[in-house]
């Protein structure tokens, strides 16, 4: 097996920690403080085409794959954006995956150019308040009339909403206990964010505070026949198309907070001097240090492995799952130690790595538990019953 990055894939990660360097620490602090998305490196990334990498080249875009993506967001993460940096741009990597496959030409023509160019900007409406992770018990609801159809519902979690232009709603369109199966009845829009009609209230949260997320309320919202993705009721075997890519993704993107977080506080141990000797020349400091290295390239090694099975048309749900749940972990278990290498100054905001700690902590819980998974490779690789 070769582990060597092509000169493209090379190439790449070159470029994007070219457009990453130019945000440096004051800029990331500067919008969490205010609370603001980060409009400029959006901007910056849209313009080298980088929102694009995963679209189809007819509409604008690249046409890479998983691999290439994962090596792009791994990339944006080690440079002190952190979660704020992944999602601004995320969901464009994943998000319209449906769109692409199951969309009509006519749709794909209208809506991934303007994706790709960052003229719109997409929220997913997924999770709910009261189905949370079982996505079968959502409530939103789409009545069928003339034209289109009569929205209604809440969404938890709706990450962008506060400057969104679009938004993809998943939505039954058949009440569950009129389906054969649970997962049947469920539809996937894709449509204009209009927050006249649609309540989006912002949530105050731990970290990444510079990307919104929000509680999301919609009340009798027409969407038109054009705006529905594919066949009624298929929108849940639609959704699981993007799930394995969006949890390779996430978990290059938390080990890249991790690496940035570990080279903080190696150059720390280097730099601070306590009873005359660097702190980093004691082993009580060196040793945790090196197994988060040691834990982050594993999980790296994981993560690159499950984006070419997933490239290469191979089964990969028990690696990209387990890319994940091992990211997370050595993200923030190396964030951990980042701060506790800092000691006093690791609590303050100034040396960066408390703010890169709260941001990694979302990573062991969404988009998926831990727990799931750890249920998900029990069932599937271990052959064991179902236990949820």
């Amino acid at each position: 097996m070769n582990f060597d990055l092509t000169e493209d894939q090379i190439a790449i990660r070159e470029a994007v920690a070219a457009v990453a360097r130019r945000f440096d620490d004051h800029y990331w602090s500067s919008k969490e403080a205010l609370g603001e998305f980060p409009h400029e490196f959006h901007a910056a990334m849209a313009e080298g085409g980088w929102l694009g990498i995963t679209m189809p080249e007819e509409y604008g875009g690249a046409g890479l794959g998983v691999t290439e993506a994962a090596i792009m967001m791994n990339e944006v993460a080690r440079h002190g954006g952190a979660a704020a940096a992944i999602s601004t741009i995320h969901i464009n990597l994943f998000g319209p995956h449906p769109i692409i496959v199951f969309g009509t030409e006519a749709q794909k023509a209208e809506w991934i150019p303007r994706l790709v160019s960052g003229r719109d900007k997409v929220c997913f409406g997924v999770t709910e308040p009261d189905a949370g992770l079982d996505t079968t018990r959502i409530k939103t609801f789409a009545r069928k009339v003339d034209g289109g159809y009569i929205v209604n519902g809440r969404k938890l979690w709706t990450s962008t909403g506060q400057v969104a232009t679009k938004i993809l709603i998943l939505a039954r369109t058949t009440p569950i206990e009129e389906c054969r199966k649970p997962t049947d009845g469920m539809s996937i829009f894709y449509t204009d964010l209009d927050r006249t009609k649609i309540e989006v209230k912002r949530i105050a949260k731990m970290g990444r505070a510079a990307v919104d997320s929000n509680a999301t309320f919609i009340d009798d919202y027409f969407v038109p026949d054009s705006d529905l993705i594919g066949e009624e009721g298929k929108g849940f075997s639609y959704l699981l198309h993007s799930l394995n890519p969006e949890r390779i993704l996430v978990a290059a993107e938390a080990i890249g907070i991790g690496h940035d977080a570990l080279g903080r506080a190696a150059r720390y141990a280097q730099d601070r001097v306590v009873f005359g000797r660097p702190i980093g020349q004691n082993q009580g400091i060196q040793h945790p240090l090196a197994e988060s290295w040691i834990e982050l390239e594993a999980a790296l090694n994981l993560t690159m492995k499950a984006a070419w099975l997933y490239d290469n048309g191979r089964h990969c749900g028990a690696e990209a799952n387990a890319a994940k749940f091992l990211g997370a972990r050595a993200a923030y278990t190396a964030c951990e130690r980042a701060v506790l290498t800092h000691g006093g100054l690791g609590y303050s905001k100034e040396y960066q790595v408390e703010r890169l700690f709260r941001e990694a902590f979302v990573f062991r819980i969404a988009p998926v538990t831990e727990q799931l998974i750890l249920s998900y490779i029990a069932e599937k690789v271990l052959g064991q019953k179902k236990s949820y």
